[in-house]
C-alpha cells in the first residue's frame, strides 16, 4: 500500500460537485458535463469511494416530515479534561443528537439536538444533563434555516419512538 495521498484532480472536483448537488444524477449525465465517459466516471467514483473521498450517499428529509419539529444547538460545559472520546460514548447515547463536536471557546462541546416537541427536547437536555462530568449546559433553540437546503437543515434519520408525521 503507497503512503502517497490519493491524487484529487479538477476532474474528481466536479464530478463531487456535481453528486453533491444531486447524488441521483447518473454517470452519463455528469460524464457529459465532464467530458467523461459514464465508464470513466464511475471508476473514478468508485477510486474516490475506496479513497473516503466520497463517504456516502444519503437523502434529505424535512425534518417535520419525521416528527422532528423542534431543534436547538447546545453548548456543554464540563467538569475538569473530559476527553472527545467520552463526550462522543455520550453522545451516541441520544439519537435526538443530530451532530455533536468538540469546540473551541467556553464551552467543551456544542450538540446539534432534534426533537418532537419542547417538552421532548426538554428530557432530552436532562439526560443529557444528568452525566456526571457535565456542569453545564446552554441551549439556543432554532427558530428558522436561513439557508433551507443546507445539510442542517434536513435530518437523515427518523424521530424515535414512533412513526413518521407528515402533517
Amino acid at each position: 500500500m503507497s503512503s502517497r495521498p490519493t491524487p484529487f484532480d479538477e476532474l474528481d472536483r466536479k464530478i463531487v460537485t456535481a453528486l453533491m448537488a444531486n447524488a441521483r444524477t447518473s454517470f452519463a449525465e455528469i460524464g457529459g458535463s465532464v467530458g467523461l465517459s459514464s465508464t470513466a466516471v464511475k471508476r473514478r467514483v468508485d477510486r474516490l469511494r475506496e479513497t473516503g473521498v466520497i463517504t456516502g450517499f444519503t437523502a434529505t428529509v424535512r425534518p417535520s416530515a419525521l416528527g422532528w419539529r423542534t431543534e436547538a444547538y447546545v453548548e456543554v460545559y464540563c467538569e475538569g479534561a473530559a476527553p472527545p472520546r467520552r463526550l462522543a460514548e455520550v453522545v451516541r447515547n441520544h439519537p435526538e443528537i443530530a451532530a455533536a463536536m468538540t469546540v473551541t471557546g467556553g464551552a467543551d462541546a456544542l450538540l446539534h439536538v432534534r426533537a418532537r416537541d419542547v417538552e421532548h427536547f426538554e428530557e432530552v437536555l436532562e439526560r443529557i444533563r444528568q452525566e456526571p462530568f457535565i456542569r453545564k449546559t446552554i441551549s439556543v433553540m432554532v427558530l428558522s434555516h436561513l439557508l433551507p437546503d443546507s445539510p442542517e437543515a434536513g435530518v437523515t434519520q427518523p424521530a424515535p419512538g414512533g412513526a413518521p408525521d407528515v402533517r
